[in-house]
């Protein structure tokens, strides 16, 4: 069976969400949610997601996950939002326990802090299978832009997260701390073996003024047009484009809120004795010294 998708796009972060579902008044899942956030004034909403929320109370469904493609080091996830919400489990690939040791050491987190993913429902694995009300879904492990990089494939929809963007964007960068652009080279590779008529749905599209944000992509499109991979590009070659190119890049504006949030499946840092929560900042150790 395959699912039926809705995608939502966020404008201030270039990020879709996805509700993939069975049927109306089935099962779903939520993909890759976003929390606004305002950095001017450390303020978070939640807008987006109750968009997202609206469409699966007007569809009659019952949120059985909440799925993560990675920790995001752009945008904020909603996913603790959705599971109040909800009471969907909230999932994300087994390599977050590595994610969240590197970044407690960053941000000098309490030490009540655990590094062990138990913030999550669910660690997925490389393999691992699970349901979707009447649809099945299967686990790719697709590291290289960060340790706990996966793609769901639910039928013949795969979420790739920020594995690959839209072919004219080309594919995610792998200088994050973790990443590793050969593995990333590798795991793009195990998405162009999978079937010739599997829909990738994209985490996010940078279009220019005159395009609409594009949700998915094909298989084929990819292996003939995307610019950093297309199927005649080795593996030298593309480490040699993707390390040289990543130099050149900026860190993502939300980086720092970003990844304090996420390894904690979207829960806020606890509240200090006064009540207030606060984002750490560490000077200094993100894209160089100043």
């Amino acid at each position: 069976m395959n699912p039926q998708v809705q995608s939502f796009y966020d404008r201030a972060t270039f990020t879709f969400t996805h509700v993939v579902y069975d049927r109306a008044g089935g099962r779903a899942a939520v993909v890759d949610p976003v929390l606004d956030f305002d950095p001017a004034t450390a303020r978070t909403s939640t807008t987006s997601a109750d968009q997202v929320l609206a469409f699966v109370r007007e569809k009659g469904l019952t949120v059985d996950w909440v799925l993560e493609t990675h920790a995001h080091a752009d945008h904020l996830t909603a996913a603790a939002h959705l599971k109040r919400e909800t009471g969907a489990k909230v999932a994300i690939g087994q390599g977050i326990t590595q994610v969240q040791e590197r970044f407690r050491r960053l941000f000098g987190l309490e030490s009540e802090f655990a590094t062990d993913g138990r913030q999550f429902d669910r660690l997925f694995a490389d393999g691992d299978t699970f349901e979707i009300g009447e649809l099945m879904a299967h686990v790719i492990g697709t590291p290289g832009h960060t340790d706990d990089s996966l793609t769901y494939v639910i039928g013949n929809a795969a979420f790739v997260g920020d594995t690959v963007f839209a072919p004219e964007t080309g594919t995610a960068r792998a200088d994050f701390p973790g990443g590793d652009a050969r593995t990333l080279y590798r795991s793009i590779q195990r998405l162009f073996d999978l079937p010739g008529d599997t829909r990738l749905f994209l985490c996010h599209d940078y279009p220019p003024a005159e395009h609409e944000a594009r949700a998915q992509s094909s298989l084929s499109e990819q292996r003939q047009h995307n610019v950093h991979l297309a199927s005649s590009t080795d593996e030298d070659a593309f480490v040699k484009m993707r390390t040289e190119r990543d130099r050149s890049l900026a860190s993502p504006k939300l980086i720092l809120p970003a990844l304090q949030v996420n390894i904690r499946a979207g829960e806020l840092p606890p509240p200090d004795a006064n009540g207030i929560r606060y984002l750490r900042l560490p000077l200094n150790q993100i894209g160089g010294a100043a």
